[in-house]
């Protein structure tokens, strides 16, 4: 049994999911403890309990009486199982959190499987669906996997309501890959989604990106979708270069003017391109756990947050690898190799 204290490092619900996934796909069980701690709620809210129930079903584990609100769990794994899946979580909780939760651990199933998540795809506490499509996909499929993220219906905060389908083959090992370049831009371009939400804020926010980029009408598009599908707008600009695609996001919020909104994904994109760095911050952490999987790896990021060092030391628990960062003048690089057998 690894014992787990829910607030190492950040203290988030980053633990969580990182232990879940690498329990079910090593067959170690857990016991985790003070659970988001250093969250303004702690404990298991709504998509954490969705996760760790959805992990419970595919890999027949034993959870003991998880609730929400739980600051403590035991989780048991058994043996992981392909199939098709549907889970709800009921509110605009991340759906993208809990995918990620599982899709590491599907590969590894007896069988293909499909996966039906509804709940929250954009809000600004989660990678998009877009993220998971475009960019983590990538990296995935460029090791081997194979897998499809279907966006069926949007769901922003507070209403939720929006589905994603993922379907995902088993892949008998993950292939070491290198991320040291991003090698040579082959399109850039930005996307304002907006539902229930005038057309105006969607053409203030690509105003904004026009003249921060340089970057000419057909690179700034309207997504405009059904209103039922709001209220909501997400700010997306995607940087597909030869090696990787990364996608940096805002969020329309209440009284938040559409110029703020865009200039705060703006200084994503230019911190990201000035670093010279393969992936970006949050792409990093990421990609860190199917490198580990995979037993080594390198890559080189913009920025090592506090949530990567946090899901690099629970990886640690789980995995036989070392993961290291070199900070350099304008990037860190991520190595990652095995430590022992």
């Amino acid at each position: 049994m690894i014992e787990l204290d829910g607030a190492t490092g950040e203290g988030g619900g980053q633990v969580l999911r990182t232990a879940l996934t690498l329990s079910m796909i090593t067959g170690q069980p857990f016991r985790i403890t003070d659970i988001r701690a250093n969250r303004p709620k702690p404990g298991l809210m709504r998509q954490h309990l969705v996760a760790v129930q959805a992990a419970a079903e595919i890999s027949n584990a034993d959870i003991g009486a998880a609730t929400v609100g739980s600051q403590s769990l035991q989780f048991v794994p058994g043996k992981i199982k392909g199939g098709e899946y549907r889970f709800a979580i009921g509110t605009a909780g991340s759906c993208t959190l809990v995918l990620q939760t599982l899709l590491p651990a599907l590969l590894y199933a007896d069988a293909p499987s499909v996966i039906h998540i509804t709940g929250g795809t954009h809000n600004s506490m989660a990678p998009p669906a877009h993220f998971l499509q475009r960019a983590y996909g990538r990296v995935l499929s460029e090791m081997g996997a194979t897998l499809d993220i279907e966006l069926k219906r949007f769901g922003f905060y507070p209403a939720g309501g929006g589905e994603i389908v993922a379907r995902v083959s088993p892949c008998a090992q993950l292939q070491p890959l290198e991320l040291m370049t991003r090698g040579e831009r082959l399109s850039g371009y930005a996307e304002s989604f907006i539902a229930g939400v005038t057309a105006d804020v969607a053409k203030r926010e690509l105003a904004c990106v026009k003249i921060a980029m340089g970057w000419d009408e057909p690179q700034l598009l309207i997504r405009g979708l059904a209103h039922d599908q709001g209220p909501g707008n997400a700010l997306l600009l995607t940087l597909e270069h030869q090696h990787v695609t990364d996608v940096f996001c805002a969020f329309g919020e209440k009284m938040v003017r559409a110029e703020a909104v865009a200039k705060k994904a703006i200084s994503q994109v230019r911190q990201y391109i000035a670093s010279g760095a393969a992936v970006g911050e949050h792409l990093a952490d990421q990609i860190m756990l199917p490198f580990a999987l995979a037993g080594s790896g390198r890559f080189t990021t913009s920025c090592v947050s506090k949530h990567a060092t946090t899901n690099a030391e629970i990886i640690g628990r789980f995995l036989p690898v070392a993961i290291t960062f070199e900070n350099n003048d304008a990037f860190s690089t991520c190595t990652i190799q095995k430590s022992r057998f």
